[in-house]
């Protein structure tokens, strides 16, 4: 088992390009953070012009984030999560969360953008019973994800897959499915699948934005059916209320009645 602190392995392309507004720093943008260039406030700001409601979806998303990882650590006993396409640091981070619970837990953050690389160390805290570890690695090459996430993680125990927002940059929904698979294949009874992702079919505003932000040069992402998005957690137990908007997944106590938001996600348990 690795050190609480884990050295992120040396990156494959070092070279930022700050000449195309890029998905994470965007979306880094609309959650309040720093870690972004004047390209990609641009494109954030473009699009926010056709569709405010993107910031709510991305906070929205983050605190869908919190409340599952809450429920793994405190009610599913979870102490080890792969988080997948983390992006860059922000608050309330997965570690952050999990190890406010469950100071032993460990965690190992899985992304291939050089600029997270470059800020992972903003990620590599731990708590001295825990640990906390970096992977560069694509979504799109789940074994070299397993291979690697195994020096920190014990693949032989319950862990949570977290993939926020990241299977929307798998154009092909059949090979999306079958990263997830492959993933949730590798871990054994007891582990858990998280998944949130932009849905279509809910919000036109917000699909002729999508559809303008994939057409200006970033790299594109697609929003899934309500449908599709099920389809991931095919062969696992959902976890009331299933798969639902981001803000109606078990929203906090005397919050009111969330807003419906083009995005859906859910968690499930493998049997």
């Amino acid at each position: 088992m690795a050190d609480p602190v884990t050295t992120p392995e040396p990156a494959e392309r070092q070279e930022i390009d700050t000449s195309v507004p890029h998905s994470a720093r965007i979306w880094n943008y609309w959650l309040g953070g720093k870690d972004n260039y004047p390209v990609d406030e641009a494109a954030g700001d473009a699009y926010t012009d056709v569709f405010p409601g993107i910031v709510t979806i991305a906070r929205s998303s983050r605190a869908f984030l919190r409340r599952t990882i809450t429920y793994l650590v405190s009610e599913a006993g979870v102490r080890q999560f792969l988080d997948v396409g983390t992006g860059l640091p922000t608050a309330q981070n997965t570690h952050e969360v999990a190890q406010r619970l469950a100071p032993e837990a460990r965690i190992v953050y899985v992304d291939n953008d050089p600029m997270v690389l470059t800020h992972a160390r903003a990620l590599l805290t731990s708590t001295e019973e825990g640990a906390t570890a970096y992977i560069d690695a694509d979504v799109t090459d789940p074994d070299r994800i397993l291979e690697a996430a195994a020096r920190t993680l014990d693949l032989g125990r319950p862990t949570a897959l977290i993939l926020s927002n990241i299977l929307g940059h798998v154009a092909d929904h059949d090979q999306a499915r079958s990263i997830v698979t492959r993933l949730m294949d590798a871990l054994p009874s007891g582990s858990h699948l998280s998944v949130n992702d932009g849905s279509r079919g809910i919000d036109p505003v917000f699909e002729q934005a999508q559809d303008a932000y994939n057409n200006s040069g970033a790299v594109p992402y697609n929003l899934r059916g309500i449908d599709e998005i099920t389809a991931f957690f095919d062969g696992l137990e959902l976890v009331e209320p299933g798969v639902v908007p981001v803000t109606r997944w078990r929203p906090e106590p005397g919050s009111g009645t969330p807003e419906v938001v083009a995005e859906h996600g859910g968690l499930a348990r493998k049997p």
